[in-house]
């Protein structure tokens, strides 16, 4: 059901301006009716002008001319506005059709006009507004040249005022679903970009998507006899968000991405996730790789981030696998030095695991 409501909103934005043409192009041919019913034949005769605008506006709009259809609809709104008022009298509604037309400006000429072009836009309504002081000015009190009869007038008024809020609802209901949709597009085209990405937007660490080739071209590669992965996570991060605030929690993920991107310059540093850092070391056994995370370890515990002048000290929880140990998948790698991290996490942080410890050791 939300996809039909969807398609027919998204096929109504795109058509709008040839649907609004039609919807008007029916209103002038059932005012044409009201008229001759009530006896007005010059005012007829005017919505048969109307109806002809109207149709030649559909032909603009099937070859692209919407500034002149957005023109006509103004000036034909406003020459029948006056006209009507005139023929029938004030108090058939004919003014509601001056409201009517006011979301039409807005809506189509902020797609039609850029920039200082817009002011067309606020003259236009400033416009709209003189002429409705002049005819109700001229014609509140005036005897209109015919007299249409009680019917036909409450017909008129109901219809005009029907045409009036239809035009409000529905342009300003346009209005915020395309709006809407905008936002979602962009926001989608934002998420693809970031998937895209290989490079993390805060820490400039490599993503996963930029992560996982590589440590997959280092399984397959003949070059790499040996490999390890290291996987960090910082300590306690939560509790440095809830105490100094999100800010001081992405200057500790910028400040401990710099501290290791310096100390690992011939690794290849990712940030996985959040707070968590996984690190490829090329050509290390699993003796070398822990003397190297452990000087790490040391260098982030302490070297605290600064922020705002307060100093904030951080300790990080790694794991440590090798391929040797969890064989030649990436991804039982990265496991398993999840794994082991997790344990260091579970007894006592701030600590390199770099083997499997059982419960009872």
């Amino acid at each position: 059901m939300k996809k039909i409501y969807d398609d027919v909103l998204h096929f109504l934005i795109h058509h709008s301006i040839i649907f609004t043409v039609i919807i008007m192009c029916m209103v002038h041919a059932s005012l044409l009716v009201l008229a001759w019913a009530g006896g007005a034949p010059e005012l007829a005769f005017t919505n048969v002008v109307s109806v002809i605008v109207y149709l030649f506006c559909i032909i603009l709009c099937n070859f692209g001319h919407i500034t002149p259809v957005y023109v006509s609809i103004l000036l034909e709104v406003g020459v029948y506005s006056a006209i009507s008022t005139h023929y029938i009298g004030w108090d058939t509604g004919g003014f509601f059709f001056l409201f009517a037309i006011v979301p039409i400006i807005i809506y189509f000429g902020c797609f039609i006009f850029k920039g200082v072009q817009r002011w067309i836009i606020a003259i236009s309504l400033i416009a709209i507004f003189i002429e409705y002081v002049i005819i109700y000015l001229i014609c509140v009190d005036r005897v209109p040249v015919y007299d249409v009869g009680f019917g036909i007038k409450v017909a008129l008024m109901v219809f005009s005022s029907f045409v009036m809020f239809f035009g409000v609802i529905f342009y300003n209901g346009m209005h915020i679903y395309s709006s809407e949709h905008e936002v979602i597009s962009l926001e989608e085209k934002n998420e693809k970009l970031t998937e895209d990405a290989k490079i993390d937007a805060l820490t400039g660490l490599l993503n996963r998507r930029g992560f996982m080739p590589i440590v997959e071209q280092t399984v397959k590669s003949k070059d790499v006899e040996k490999y390890c992965v290291a996987f960090g996570d910082i300590d306690n991060f939560k509790r440095i968000n809830d105490s100094y605030g999100h800010e001081c929690g992405d200057e500790v993920l910028m400040h401990i991405a710099r501290l290791i991107t310096k100390e690992m310059s011939e690794c290849d540093v990712c940030r996985w996730g959040g707070e968590e850092i996984v690190i490829l070391m090329k050509d290390y056994d699993l003796k070398e790789a822990g003397t190297k995370a452990e000087n790490l370890r040391k260098i982030i515990e302490t070297t605290p981030t600064v922020f705002y002048n307060v100093r904030v000290p951080v300790t990080i929880t790694i794991g440590l696998c090798d391929n040797a140990a969890a064989g030649s998948s990436p991804d039982d790698v990265i496991k398993a030095a999840d794994a082991r991290m997790y344990y260091g996490k579970q007894h006592g942080k701030n600590i390199v695991i770099s083997e499997d410890i059982s419960e009872d050791d």
